[in-house]
C-alpha cells in the first residue's frame, strides 16, 4: 500500500532551470488537480494544529492562498491574504525581503488581525525562509501570534526551517 506521503510526493513534478537557470522548481499542479490529493494535503497540513486554537490562516501570495484557504476551512479559522504590492485596497503594513534569486515586498491590510489573534502561516514551499520570516514578521506587527508555519513541501537542502527559529513548523513533504 502506498503511503500518504508517497502517494503526495509522486504528484510534486521537477522543472529545471526554471525561473533562472540552475533553480529546480517543483510544481505542484498536478497534485493541485487531483481533489482526492489536495483533500488529502489540507488535512496533512492543518493536522498538528488542529488543537492549537487558531483563530486566522495567513496564506503567501499565490500558492499559499490555494493551500491557506483549505487549511482554513479545516481549522474553521479566517483566512488572511499576504499580498504583492499594490493589491490590497485598504491600509496596509509591509515588509521587504530577499529571495534565492532577486527581492520581493508582502503587503497585508493593518485591521486583518485582531490582537493577539493565534496565526497560522500556510504556503506550498520553504526553500530558503525568506519569505516565510517576512511573513512571520508581518503577521506580529498587526499584532498576530503565530502559532506556527505549515509547508507542503520543504527543501531541507536550502535550511529555510533556521530562518524560523521560535516558530512551529510542520512540512508534509521534504524532497
Amino acid at each position: 500500500m502506498v503511503g500518504l506521503h508517497d502517494d503526495l510526493r509522486s504528484m510534486v513534478r521537477a522543472v529545471t532551470d526554471f525561473p533562472i537557470p540552475g533553480v529546480t522548481f517543483r510544481d505542484l499542479t498536478p497534485l493541485m488537480a487531483d481533489p482526492a490529493a489536495l483533500c488529502r494535503a489540507a488535512s496533512a497540513l492543518a493536522d498538528p494544529f488542529r488543537a492549537a486554537g487558531i483563530a486566522r490562516v495567513a496564506g503567501i501570495e499565490a500558492r499559499g492562498f490555494i493551500f491557506g484557504a483549505l487549511v482554513a476551512r479545516e481549522l474553521a479559522a479566517g483566512f488572511v491574504p499576504l499580498r504583492k504590492p499594490g493589491k490590497l485596497p485598504a491600509g496596509v503594513e509591509a515588509v521587504s525581503y530577499a529571495l534565492e534569486y532577486g527581492t520581493a515586498s508582502l503587503e497585508i491590510h493593518r485591521d486583518a488581525l485582531p490582537a493577539g489573534a493565534r496565526v497560522l502561516l500556510v504556503d506550498d514551499v520553504l526553500a530558503t525562509g525568506g519569505t516565510a520570516a517576512a511573513a512571520v514578521e508581518l503577521l506580529a506587527r498587526v499584532g498576530g501570534v503565530v502559532a506556527g508555519a505549515a509547508f507542503l513541501l520543504e527543501l531541507p537542502s536550502l535550511l529555510g526551517r533556521g530562518r524560523l527559529a521560535g516558530c512551529e513548523v510542520h512540512s508534509v513533504l521534504h524532497i
